[in-house]
């Protein structure tokens, strides 16, 4: 009984004995890994994605030229789809970060835009003003005390950036 309390007063001391002609002790004393708990948004993937402004779609033709100008404010604003809450601040903060230093929360479409094409012949010019913003998927999660990961929620969300103009498409009809 003695040897195994001077055994143990080794081993707290981080040293182990070594007797000749004995096998070495194995002393290791595991502790157990410890991560903080935080909590985050990943920004799994981008692509860009075309938010148009309500109201502000031209149609023109067949053939000759299409002009339009922006004469009225819209304001875009960021969407956001999930199956559990999550803060859609945080969420915005993250795809900034991520995805492109221009995203914001909503984009005003201002007056004064003009923009003129022409219409090849026999189609239909098409405009449209927007946003030229980011489709994002998202994924909120939790790193818990043992260092795994749980996630808490996902979805996309639709992002305006801060660019906007028109979009130009033909037609046959």
């Amino acid at each position: 009984m003695r040897k195994r309390a001077m055994l143990a007063a080794f081993v707290m001391a981080g040293t182990v004995p070594v007797v000749a002609g004995a096998a070495p002790a194995s002393a290791t004393v595991v502790t157990p890994k410890s991560c903080p708990i935080t909590y985050g948004v990943l920004i799994k993937s981008h692509t860009a994605y075309r938010l148009p402004a309500k109201g502000a779609y031209y149609k023109d033709g067949p053939g000759g030229t299409i002009t339009a100008s922006v004469t009225k404010a819209t304001t875009i604003s960021y969407s956001l789809s999930t199956s559990l809450e999550v803060n859609a601040s945080y969420l915005f903060a993250s795809a900034k970060a991520s995805v492109s230093g221009s995203i914001t929360k909503s984009v005003a479409v201002t007056t004064g835009h003009s923009y003129s094409h022409n219409i090849n012949a026999h189609k239909y010019g098409n405009l449209q003003y927007g946003s030229n913003g980011y489709k994002v998927a998202w994924e909120s999660n939790r790193t818990n005390p043992n260092c795994s990961t749980t996630v808490l929620a996902s979805g996309t969300a639709k992002l305006p950036a801060t660019s906007v103009g028109w979009h130009y498409w033909e037609t046959k009809s």
